[in-house]
């Protein structure tokens, strides 16, 4: 008979070990207590039927009831949380208080007679027992316990009935452990002598439960490594299931597609026209081939961008994710330029300088615009902009001795320098802090030392940057531009050493014109005033940049530093404070 609470406090302990090790932050705090919980009550059930005496059989009566007392408890209130129900604070301390007096209760077993009247202990077949009778305050305990249970079917009730937020599955599931916990209080009566159902209601209930947060992450749309950007707003995001289920949506993805709203959590929304008709479209398309991953859809004078990603829990796949960027102003961009080629096709070699002189007067307007907001570094795109302009003139005047075009070819391969990529290079410079423009305000503007929450935040946008460059440069003829640009906006804050953001780039695996722009990007804010500091001296600039040769940049370009270095100082003696 011992042999029955040995196993079940061994399943209880296993499985508790399986939820710590696909635990994630999103699983609610009530189910890791219930796991933590119901390996001691079954512990307590194990050393009752191995107790010897009265003394020993009562301890680990007391131990079985931390089950009894704050299951219960704990089950309910992780009910409400997956129903997305929140109680007031008192409300959930008024609960707990009334758990803490009913083990109260259980503590004066042995002492008192107002949980037992009478107790007795006796070892049947081996195995410790007690008899007992029952006083005033265990029939309180159930009566709390009868309480939980209604207040739990009541939420799932409703939450099934009213809410589309919450999965169907998961409220079936809940179901059974309450239940199944609740019967066994009773149903445990009709059993054999020293059998008691509930250590198993407890085990199978844990079984119920990793079932349960196995699909959390599912439903947890801001757990899925997109927390700060469904924050900010700026993004939409929707999931479906490989079996096409909807999975939830955030706000911003229900104001473009408000028939989001009506969605049922866990449903196939296949037969809706509005969604066979855009999503679902997009999805076929992606199946049949994953290149195609990215769509337009306007509506409302807006143009937003669809992209389709797999939808990751861990390193598995399980659904498809959505994200969904209003696109309204570079579409309108590519429109407009995609117009002046249509009608002007007559007039081409006048009319492409004007758009090429516009092109350059709208990226520096839009650099200029991301600037505005960040009150940390006025002018650093021009600045920037002017030292690239410097270690570019004196690249090129190291091509006028042998061992100077040798590094050259190193860097730039066996073409070397060339004209085109010079031009590129300083037409893509003030386009490296585009992605800024993605940055939430609060961060971008705050005048000290940023958290590591805030910083994470800032450097997503050398990515951001990359995206947007990469729209606004689409469809242009010149590709080789395209390629400098995009590679500046998101490779600039890479270092050699592989130390950088946002892909780790190691070496020569960073494009050439991202490692001159992060030199001038680093000089700059070295010796330029900011809110959060003063310049550094020139001397101590050139230390820092010195020491970072080989380790942050490409030891190949400390001769151009160096040969540039007087002509910075100067330039930024003439710029005064």
């Amino acid at each position: 008979m011992t042999a029955y609470y040995e196993i079940l406090f061994g399943l209880s302990v296993l499985l508790t070990l399986i939820y710590v090790a696909i635990w994630h932050k999103h699983f609610d705090v009530h189910i890791s207590l219930i796991f933590a919980i119901i390996p001691i009550a079954n512990l307590g059930y194990a050393m009752l039927a191995h107790s010897r005496n009265l003394e020993a059989a009562l301890t680990a009566t007391k131990v079985t009831y931390i089950g009894g007392c704050f299951l219960t408890l704990f089950i309910t209130q992780s009910i409400l949380s997956l129903c997305h129900i929140e109680l007031k604070r008192w409300m959930n301390a008024l609960l707990t208080i009334v758990c803490i007096i009913s083990f109260s209760f259980v503590l004066t077993i042995g002492s008192s007679q107002i949980f037992y009247k009478t107790v007795r202990f006796e070892i049947n077949k081996g195995m410790g027992m007690l008899e007992k009778t029952y006083g005033f305050a265990h029939t309180i305990t159930y009566a709390i316990i009868t309480v939980y249970v209604i207040l739990s079917t009541a939420a799932m009730v409703y939450s099934l009935v009213k809410k589309k937020d919450v999965s169907t599955n998961t409220i079936v599931l809940l179901m059974f452990p309450m239940s199944f916990s609740f019967l066994s209080y009773f149903a445990g009566k009709a059993l054999p002598a020293g059998i008691d159902a509930m250590p198993f209601s407890y085990v199978f209930a844990q079984i119920m439960y990793l079932i349960i947060v196995h699909r959390l992450c599912l439903y947890e749309i801001t757990d899925l490594g997109v927390d700060s950007l469904v924050k900010k707003g700026d993004t939409g995001f929707m999931s479906f299931d490989f079996d096409d289920k909807y999975l939830g949506s955030n706000e911003r993805a229900q104001k473009v597609f408000p028939f989001l709203k009506d969605i049922k959590v866990d449903t196939y929304p296949g037969k809706r026209e509005e969604v066979r008709n855009t999503i679902f479209k997009w999805l076929d398309e992606f199946k049949k081939d994953e290149s195609k991953d990215h769509f337009y859809y306007e509506v409302n004078d807006k143009i937003y961008l669809v992209t389709i990603r797999y939808l990751y829990d861990g390193k598995h796949r399980r659904g498809y994710q959505f994200f969904v960027t209003d696109d309204t102003d570079s579409r309108k961009y590519m429109k407009l330029l995609a117009n002046y080629n249509d009608q002007l096709s007559d007039e081409v070699a006048q009319k492409t300088e004007n758009i090429v002189v516009m092109h350059s007067k709208l990226i520096l307007g839009m650099a200029t615009m991301v600037e505005s907001r960040d009150n940390s570094t006025g002018g650093h795109i021009r600045r920037t902009s002017d030292v690239v302009k410097v270690l570019i003139d004196e690249i090129r005047k190291d091509e006028a001795n042998a061992d100077g075009r040798k590094n050259i070819r190193f860097l730039f391969g066996k073409e070397g320098l060339t004209d085109e990529f010079c031009k590129n290079m300083i037409q893509a410079a003030p386009m490296h802090d585009l992605g800024k423009i993605a940055v939430d305000d609060a961060v971008l503007r705050k005048p000290g030392k940023f958290t590591p929450e805030e910083y994470a935040e800032m450097k997503k946008h050398a990515a951001e940057g990359a995206r947007i460059v990469d729209q606004i440069l689409d469809g242009t003829e010149n590709e080789a531009f395209h390629k400098v640009a995009v590679n500046v906006a998101h490779y600039h804050h890479e270092r050699w050493d592989g130390s950088g953001y946002p892909e780790g780039l190691k070496g020569e695996e960073i494009p050439i014109e991202a490692r001159i722009m992060a030199i001038a990007d680093v000089y700059d804010a070295l010796v330029s005033k900011r809110v959060y500091k003063d310049k550094f001296s020139f001397d101590d600039a050139d230390r820092i940049m010195m020491e970072s040769m080989g380790k942050h940049f490409d030891k190949r370009l400390e001769r151009y530093y160096l040969s540039a270095k007087p002509r910075l100082e100067e330039y930024y003696r003439s710029m005064g404070d």
